[in-house]
Parts: structure tokens; C-alpha cells; sequence
């Protein structure tokens, strides 16, 4: 029966090259379960076209663009106004890059809910969550390469968040700036990254990582709550898969292509590292982090909370946990009322906190004899820690939730804060990073500025 299978799953003798480099990326069967859409949405696969797109599209940058600061800005005008298609082309790699990182955060996303992070998985749940870190430093060093005032801004911001770092931070913030200061070498430094390091260790990585896929059996099978795994029925990978693969890369380039025709990517006025905007943001993937800058103190801001969601990320596949529930999403029944709750708790107690914070707390002048990093720092996140612990106690008794189900809804409180957060900074800050309506924004105004506080709040 197997060798019946495998013959009809077998490539025919003649086929292109591209056909042969797409089948090798999957078994020749696989399981009919998992050609449901819902199961990965297609996010990894996805993924890659815009890997692929961005390869492309910046080539094609490269002819026209010239990485010096004398330099870069004309090249882009010119690219602009002189070269057909360039300002299409430069929108294409701008939203593909952004839209990168959104579909790699959903991807991650979905490995995680449905449990395809345990062992077999394991490994590649790490490399998984270094290529994402991967797409936002290439998206990071990408961002500067315009040489106009919002990328020289955000850069500096984005520099000066390493200055909080003990003892490494201010060797690093130089490191990439080549200098105490943002200028032609940091530049420089960014465009060989941009195009070299991070493609060539991205593109090994991904070709690691789907080596990985396939030795660990493929994606996980798919189950409701309290069924048996079962593979079932096996499938020719061509055409059951490669079709549906097709179409949906097909449906992805159609509409990034009409987004790229209807909205320009955004150019500035030329940089002037003497006239800063007011606010002065950091990219919109890093306004989480710009965000709490303004609440907590530095330290906690930029290393703390990071480094310990970084470390648990990382460690989730070697945590023991109850019995396996690969393939089932938000892990049970349970587990799905605790993740819809734990939302709407991180929801509004992120917005209530926020409101607090910016129009009744204030902890550093309530308590002047004590250092900033306790007042804005220990005290701050040990009294969040206490009513987490609080709310996760009352909730596990009240649903009599297993702890991985426990987990699992403080993840989602965590994640639905942090997104609410980057939403905050991106649509509320106004100028002095004051805390306003999206639509009563006015138009940031430029003001001398020495930026040295990581865009926190003055």
C-alpha cells in the first residue's frame, strides 16, 4: 500500500528545474489533514515569497541607488522622478519588508498556539525565532539606507536604546554607528548588512530550517480537543499542496503589487542631524519598546522585560509541561475560554494602566528620596509580576485549568499589552510623546534636538 502511494506521489522523469526545487522542499506524500488552510494559513510559505520578492527588488535597488550620505537621498529622488517603475519597485520592497514581519510574527504565532514547538519541533522553533529576529534587523538596517529625517531619527532612537544596556550597550551603540554618532560610516555599516550579512545568513538558515520541517515528519497533524493524533489518508505533494501553495502566493503578490501602486512608500526631507522631528519615533515594529521607555525606567525598558520574554520564548520547547497537545489550537476547550479572557484582560488593563500612568501616577515625584530605578523600575513591574500572579491563581481555580493552559493565557495577556502598546506609540504619541487622540495628531514640527533619552517622554 505504502509503495502504491509513493509511486503516485513519484515526480515524473521530465520536469523543470523549478519544479524539482519546489517538490524538494516537501516529502513526496503528505498527509491529506494538513492541507487544510486554516491549520498554517500558509504564514511560512508566505513568508518566503516576500523573502524571495525582497531578494529581487533589491537588486533591482541597487542599480539606482548610491550608499553614501553625499549621496543616497539624490539617488532616491532620481529614482523617483527619472527611473521607470523605480518608485514602484522601491514600494514593493518597502510594504513586502514590512508586511514581512508581520506575517513571521503571525508565524511564529501559529507554531505556537497549535503546540508545533515540542520536541520533535524543538530545534526549529529556535531557528524559527532567529529568523524573525533576523527580518527585523534586515528591515532595521534597511530603514536607514534613505537618509532622509524619519530613518536618521528613528535610527538614532533605536542606537540610543543601547546605551541601557550594562556594560556592553555603549560599545555596541558605536559598533553600529562606526562613531559616537549617526553619520556617513554608520551608513556604511548598515548597507553591507543590509545586503550581505543578514541575506546570506537569512537564506541558509531557511533552507535549514525547511531540512528541519521535513526530518521532523512535516507540520503537526491537526485534531479537535481529545482526539487521537491520526495521520490518515497520504497525498501527492503535486498538485494537492503545490497548487494551494501557488494560489495563495498568487493572491499575496496581486494584492501587495495594487497596494504598491495606490500608496508610496514614505521619503522625508533630508536628513539634518541638527533638527530632529517632534515626536522623533522609532520604527513602528520598535514602538513597543519606545513605549516603555515612557512608563518604566530605562533599564527595565530595554533590557529587564526583553531579555525575560526572549529567555522564555526560547526555553518554551525544554519546559516540561502536561501531556502533548500538538495540532490542537489554544490546547483545549479550556485553554480557548482562558486565551479569550486573558485578552480582554491584557486589553483593558493595558489601556487603564496606560490612562493611570499618564494623568494620576507619578511615582518618581511621589517618591523623591528614592533611586529612578526603583520608583520607575523594581516597584512598577514587581507590583504588574503581584497582579499577574493574582489573576492567573483566581483564573486557574475558577476554569480548574492545567498549567500549560495557565501559560498559555498569560502569554496571550503579555502579547495582546505589548501589541496594544505598539499600537499606543504608533497612533497616540503626539509632540513630546504626550499621550493624544489619532485624530487630533498635529503635524510633527521640527525642533533643535539632542535626542538622549531613546525617545522616552522629556
Amino acid at each position: 500500500m505504502q509503495t502504491g502511494i509513493e509511486e503516485r506521489g513519484r515526480a515524473p522523469a521530465r520536469r523543470s528545474g523549478l519544479s524539482h526545487l519546489i517538490l524538494h522542499l516537501h516529502p513526496r506524500v503528505v498527509p491529506e489533514k494538513t492541507l487544510n488552510f486554516s491549520l498554517t494559513f500558509g504564514l511560512g510559505g508566505l513568508s518566503v515569497v516576500l523573502v524571495m520578492l525582497l531578494v529581487a527588488t533589491g537588486v533591482l535597488l541597487l542599480f539606482a541607488y548610491e550608499p553614501s550620505a553625499e549621496r543616497a537621498y539624490d539617488s532616491l529622488l532620481r529614482l523617483r522622478d527619472d527611473v521607470p517603475f523605480g518608485q514602484f519597485v522601491r514600494n514593493l520592497h518597502r510594504w513586502g519588508a514590512n508586511l514581512a514581519v508581520v506575517l513571521v510574527f503571525l508565524h511564529l504565532l501559529r507554531v505556537f498556539f497549535t503546540g508545533a514547538y515540542r520536541p520533535p519541533r524543538s530545534g526549529n522553533w529556535i531557528v524559527g525565532c532567529i529568523l524573525g529576529f533576523l527580518i527585523l534587523a534586515s528591515n532595521f538596517t534597511g530603514y536607514l539606507l534613505p537618509w532622509d529625517q524619519l530613518s536618521y531619527w528613528a535610527v538614532t532612537i533605536c542606537t540610543s536604546m543601547l546605551d541601557y544596556v550594562p556594560l556592553i550597550g555603549a560599545p555596541l551603540r558605536e559598533m553600529l554607528r562606526g562613531g559616537s554618532e549617526i553619520g556617513p560610516r554608520t551608513l556604511s555599516i548598515f548597507f553591507v548588512l543590509h545586503i550581505v550579512f543578514l541575506p546570506i545568513t537569512m537564506v541558509a538558515l531557511l533552507m535549514f530550517h525547511f531540512w528541519l520541517v521535513r526530518k521532523s515528519g512535516g507540520v503537526v497533524i491537526p485534531r479537535a480537543p481529545g482526539e487521537v493524533s491520526d495521520r490518515g489518508p497520504m497525498v501527492p505533494v503535486s498538485p494537492n499542496l503545490t497548487v494551494r501553495e501557488g494560489t495563495a502566493a498568487l493572491v499575496l503578490l496581486a494584492g501587495l503589487f495594487v497596494f504598491a501602486l495606490l500608496f508610496d512608500a514614505p521619503l522625508g526631507d533630508r536628513a539634518n542631524p541638527g533638527l530632529s522631528p517632534n515626536p522623533a519615533k522609532a520604527p513602528w515594529y520598535f514602538m513597543g519598546l519606545q513605549e516603555l521607555l515612557i512608563h518604566f525606567h530605562p533599564f527595565f525598558a530595554v533590557v529587564v522585560l526583553p531579555l525575560a520574554v526572549t529567555v522564555l520564548l526560547l526555553a518554551l520547547p525544554y519546559v516540561r509541561l502536561e501531556p502533548t497537545t500538538e495540532g490542537v489550537w489554544f490546547l483545549s476547550t479550556t485553554g480557548r475560554r482562558l486565551a479569550r479572557t486573558a485578552a480582554l484582560l491584557g486589553a483593558s488593563l493595558t489601556l487603564a494602566a496606560l490612562l493611570l500612568d499618564e494623568y494620576v501616577i507619578d511615582l518618581p515625584g511621589w517618591l523623591p528620596g528614592v533611586p529612578p530605578i526603583f520608583a520607575s523600575g523594581v516597584l512598577p513591574v514587581a507590583f504588574l509580576a503581584m497582579l499577574v500572579a493574582v489573576l492567573a491563581a483566581g483564573l486557574r481555580r475558577h476554569h480548574a485549568a492545567a498549567r500549560q493552559e495557565m501559560a498559555q493565557a498569560v502569554f496571550v495577556g503579555v502579547l495582546v499589552a505589548f501589541v496594544l502598546l505598539t499600537a499606543v506609540g504608533i497612533g497616540c504619541r503626539g509632540r513630546g510623546m504626550a499621550l493624544v487622540w489619532p485624530w487630533s495628531r498635529t503635524t510633527t514640527t521640527p525642533v533643535t534636538a539632542t535626542v538622549d533619552d531613546a525617545g522616552g517622554r522629556p
